[in-house]
């Protein structure tokens, strides 16, 4: 019978979660739009929390409109975050190997479903997915590097 479990601890400036699905394909997708979808939310957060200042008050409709602004972005980046992630791992356990080309391969297939679920057309898919892949790619050798 599946189970799952949720657990957290932080430490410092470092935010651990762990979270056991049972699959730990589905544990790194949802552990990668966890920690993205919340950075997305907390960054909505402080924009609209610097145009309140600069404002100077704060009615209820704003209230909800940086609600719905972090629900928003923190769903849209959290998703495309836990495809990137769970690609990447994906092709890691098919190739038996962890290199640069899953994090290639996995940008190029998180940048054109992303790119395909606007309708913008199959020449904006295919340079998304050259760019994701590009992107994907030097984050990797400047990991490398560090």
């Amino acid at each position: 019978m599946p189970r799952s479990s949720f657990s957290g601890m932080i430490s410092g400036p470092k935010v651990d979660v762990i979270i056991d699905l049972g699959n730990p394909l589905l544990n790194h997708t949802v552990d990668g739009f966890l920690k993205i979808g919340t950075v997305a939310a907390t960054r909505a957060a402080a924009e609209d929390a610097y145009s309140v200042v600069k404002k100077g008050s704060i009615s209820t409709h704003d209230a909800e409109h940086t609600l719905k602004k972090m629900c928003k972005e923190g769903a849209y980046w959290g998703t495309v975050a836990g495809v990137y992630v769970g690609a990447e791992y994906g092709l890691e356990r098919v190739r038996g190997t962890r290199d640069w080309k899953n994090a290639m391969i996995g940008g190029a297939v998180t940048g054109a479903l992303v790119s395909a679920a606007t309708n913008k057309g199959k020449d904006k898919v295919i340079v998304d997915a050259i760019t994701g892949g590009a992107i994907a790619t030097a984050v990797e050798f400047i990991n490398y590097l560090t």
